[in-house]
């Protein structure tokens, strides 16, 4: 599998307002550099070992994406070069990033991770709490976070039209934050969802991020 071939084909597709982000967890240091040298600088890793073990060895301009769960005795090893972390799902979290990002002199843009698949899932946030994080003295007083808009992801059915209403809530969801807390704020403006096998449906449904990793390295080796 052509790594630069598919990211070139994907980039053909991708309207000019999404921004890919290749997913290169359990991905080799030479085949991030391939993409890397296909012109790609937004990577996305799931785990804080695996990503920090690999940022020292690639160039300095890729911008990092936080995409998996983060545990917030964990923070404090990305957030000296972290770009944007997609999976915040507490105010617990959220404080710790943004202790993190104030002693690096540095303000982390984040996603809050709403939990919308119609499957069990751990993580995610509803609207109530999102609104609580929101209207917190705590949220109030952060000057080193900035929210940047919404992810989440849909259920792994084969039943399209499921995935297809699981989007287009989230998309509700960050249409609703925006005009309750973000309508002055031309930063929020992002919407993360969609991965391999249902990115075409997510951006018919308004994802300006895409997070795509097999369609571009094939199927992963899991040791």
């Amino acid at each position: 599998m052509c790594i630069s071939s598919n990211i070139k084909s994907l980039r053909s597709y991708l309207p000019d307002h999404v921004k890919l982000v290749v997913v290169s967890k359990t991905q080799a240091v030479e085949s991030i550099l391939t993409a890397y040298n296909a012109g790609q600088r937004i990577f996305g890793e799931n785990k804080v070992q695996e990503l920090i073990e690999k940022q020292p060895r690639l160039p300095s301009d890729i911008q990092w994406h936080m995409i998996g769960h983060l545990q917030t005795n964990k923070v404090k090893y990305i957030a000296p070069f972290i770009s944007m972390i997609h999976s915040v799902d507490s105010l617990k979290l959220l404080n710790e990033i943004n202790k993190e990002a104030g002693k690096n002199k540095r303000v982390i843009g984040i996603l809050l991770e709403f939990y919308i698949a119609s499957e069990e899932s751990k993580f995610g946030l509803c609207m109530e709490e999102a609104r609580e994080i929101l209207t917190s003295a705590e949220y109030q007083n952060m000057s080193n976070v900035r929210i940047c808009g919404v992810m989440g992801m849909a259920s792994f059915v084969d039943d399209t039209s499921i995935v297809r209403s699981e989007f287009k809530t989230l998309k509700q969801y960050f249409d609703s934050l925006k005009i309750e807390f973000f309508s002055d704020k031309e930063y929020f403006t992002e919407i993360s969802m969609g991965m391999s096998g249902d990115y075409k449906i997510a951006i018919e449904e308004g994802s300006t991020m895409v997070r795509i990793g097999t369609a571009i390295f094939g199927e992963r080796n899991y040791l």
